[in-house]
Order: structure tokens, then sequence, then C-alpha cells
């Protein structure tokens, strides 16, 4: 029974956890403009992100170490330096999208403005990382995301056109006002939302922290291949409620506020509720995932003592980096710049970095040394494989469209 409900805990965390706020903004802005003949996309990168996933959960379950670890072991300190200089910068940048998203989130709901809760938020994730327990912080905040269930149920409320919903989904097409290279900006957007790397860097470097062995992967692979395919089920819904409300209305999506009309529209003030407190979950829990994944990083590739368990007197420079990190996110945020915008770019320049990472973890997971006989199998490798072209053609893809398209403006 504690094994049935810890597998039902994971998956309902996975489902919770896996939308964040670069997640919101990017389906929003794809459904608002073209529809679900984007959604495609989705189902690609919750397929990779569930193969990442598993592979560096498995790496870090038979190796004992984590993702930054292996990467500047196998790698070398200089191939693991370009990885580390480019993962790095992109988590920053997500975490600067996230504490603006829990200030924008906060700022829905109490009529403050979101420069003014900054401050509150930053406070709030530190407390967080420094008191308390790892399961509880992670389970907490994936619970509570589920509260954005309500993007599904107010798309039935909404009572859309489903033949014209599954005509978009199954025949994609460019719309007559987009161009292709938007289509196909969106398309790499949307896939570097599903697969942000700081998903794998948590995953992997919790697995340590929890003391995962082999006999913990069973209820991981299950939590990963139901948890993350269920959340981004829930990805669909909130491009659908866009594509119903704000598509005919042309409203093209600027501002959380328009990310979460659709659900006011359909549910009323009891379903705004509801999104209100998945959106602070969401980011929140984000937040602090992307906040360790930056100590994690650091503190795995130079050596340094790291983990939360760690009070910060016995891994200072783990701790010292995430305080760093949090007030260089607050310095970017208290110059005015958009949260949104810095999400849409943030998502974008996740596929630029992600061979960066991900090649790394294929070629450990293939490595007796590390794997013993737990190595990747012929068809985990196959799967593998076809992901790392798709992940490479994204990567060389993304800044030449994002100069064509002017960042899909």
């Amino acid at each position: 029974m504690k094994r049935i409900l810890g597998v039902a805990l994971g998956i309902l965390t996975a489902i919770g956890g896996f939308v964040d706020i670069g997640d919101l903004v990017t389906n929003a802005v794809v459904g608002s403009r073209f529809g679900l003949s984007l959604i495609w996309v989705v189902g690609v990168g919750v397929a990779g992100i569930c193969i990442f996933a598993n592979m560096s959960g498995r790496v870090a379950a038979a190796s004992g170490r984590a993702t930054f670890e292996v990467i500047r072991e196998r790698l070398g300190p200089r191939a693991g330096l370009a990885n580390l200089s480019a993962s790095f910068f992109i988590n920053l940048m997500t975490v600067t999208a996230e504490l603006g998203g829990i200030a924008l989130a906060l700022q829905l709901a109490t009529s403050v403005h979101y420069l003014l809760l900054i401050p509150v938020a930053v406070v709030a994730v530190w407390l967080v990382i420094w008191r308390v327990k790892f399961s509880i912080m992670e389970n907490v905040t994936g619970l509570l995301g589920l509260a954005l269930i309500v993007f599904v149920v107010a798309l039935f409320l909404l009572k859309p056109d489903w033949g014209s919903l599954a005509g978009q989904a199954l025949a994609p097409a460019v719309p007559d006002e987009e161009t292709g290279a938007a289509y196909w900006y969106f398309a790499i957007a949307l896939f570097g939302a599903a697969m942000t790397p700081y998903e794998v860097f948590f995953f992997s470097s919790g697995a340590v922290e929890e003391g995962w062995t082999i006999k913990d992967l069973i209820q991981s692979r299950i939590n990963v291949l139901v948890g993350f395919p269920l959340g981004g089920l829930l990805s669909v819904a909130i491009a659908a409620c866009a594509a119903v409300v704000l598509l005919p209305a042309g409203i093209a999506v600027t501002s959380i506020s328009q990310v979460i009309l659709p659900v006011a529209e359909g549910a009323g003030k009891l379903g705004l509720a509801f999104v209100l407190v998945g959106l602070v979950a969401a980011t929140f829990g984000a937040a602090l995932e992307t906040t360790l994944s930056s100590g994690y990083t650091l503190a795995q590739f130079f050596g340094w003592s790291w983990g939360k368990f760690r009070r910060p007197a016995q891994a200072a420079r783990f701790h010292l980096s995430m305080i760093i990190c949090l007030l260089i996110g607050v310095a970017v945020l208290s110059t005015g710049v958009d949260p949104v915008l810095i999400t849409e770019y943030s998502v974008v320049f996740s596929a630029v970095a992600l061979p960066l990472t991900y090649l790394p973890i294929l070629i450990v997971a293939n490595d007796p040394q590390y794997m013993g006989g737990h190595v990747n199998g012929r068809g985990v490798n196959v799967l593998a494989m076809i992901y790392l072209v798709v992940i490479l053609a994204a990567s060389l893809a993304a800044i030449p469209l994002m100069i064509v398209t002017g960042a899909g403006s």
C-alpha cells in the first residue's frame, strides 16, 4: 500500500509540476495565434522529456552521481565547462522568469504591483529551500499545481466546436496570417518549454539527494511515463482554451492576465480562484527547482559540497551560489523588463542549449563503467538517437528563426 501511495503521489506531483511559467505562456501564445495546429509539438516534447528524465534518473541511481558530476568526469573539464556555461545561463534566465511569474501571479491575486512583490517572492523561495524538507517541498507545490486542471474544466464549460479543434490538431497547417518561419519558431519554443534542461538537473540531483538505488527506478519510471504525459495534456488544454477564446477575438498573449482570461470566461470566479492558486504554485515550485538547479550545476561541476539536506555552514558555496542567482534575478527584474518576454526567450534558448546536456547523458547511459548492467537497451537507444537528431535540428534552427521572425513578432 505504501508503494502504491508513493506511485500515486509521484504521478500527481509530476502532473502538477510539469507546467511552469514557460509552458503557461508558450502554450497560450501558440493557441492564441495558431490554434491547435502546433499541438503535435507538445507530444514530441513530452516523449523527449520522458526519455531524457528516465536516462538521467537511471544514471543517478546506478552511478550515485548527478548530471554535472558525470559530465565533468566523462567529458573532461574543458568540454564540461562549455556545457556548464550554456546550461547555467539558461537556468539563470529561467530563475528570473519564474520569480517574475510568482510576482505577476500574486499581482493578479492582490492588485499590488508586481515589482513590489518580487522581494516577497525571493524571500519565500529562499526560506523554503533553507528550511523545508526536499520531499515536502516537491510534493506540496506539485499537488497545489494540480489546480491548473481548471483549464480542462474551463475548456468543457466553454463548449467549443470539438470538430474544429480536432481538425486543427490532426491536420496542422500554417494560418493565412502567419508565416512558415513563425510557425517553426514557435514549434521550437514549444519544444524547449517541454524539454527545459532544469527539469532534468533537478530530477537527477533529487535522485542523489534522496539516495535512490536501482530498486527505486520502477517507481520513478512510472511517475515519469505517466505523470509527464498527463502534464502534457494539461498543456494542450491551456492552448485549446486560448484557441477557443483568444484566437477568434484576435487577442495575442502578452501578459499573464490574458493567459487566464479563458478560465475566467468559462469557469467564472470559482475557476479564477483555482487558476490563481495553480499559477502561484506552479511558478513557485519551478522557482524552487530552478534555484536549486543553479546551485546543483555549479557545485557538482566544481566538486563543492552540495545538497539541500546540508546546512549552509556545511555547504556554504552551494547555498551562496543560490542566493547570488536569486539576487541576480531580482536585479534583472528591477529594471522593469517584462517577465513574459524573459520567459519567451528562455524557452527558445533552452532548445539551443539542450544538446549540451542531452548528449553527455546519452553517452553515460551507454557506458558500462558507470552503469554496469543497467545501460540503455536497444529500443531506448533507437528512440534516444532519433531525439538527438531532433534536438540538434531544433538547436541549430532556433537562432536563425529568431532573427528572421524578430522573435516571433
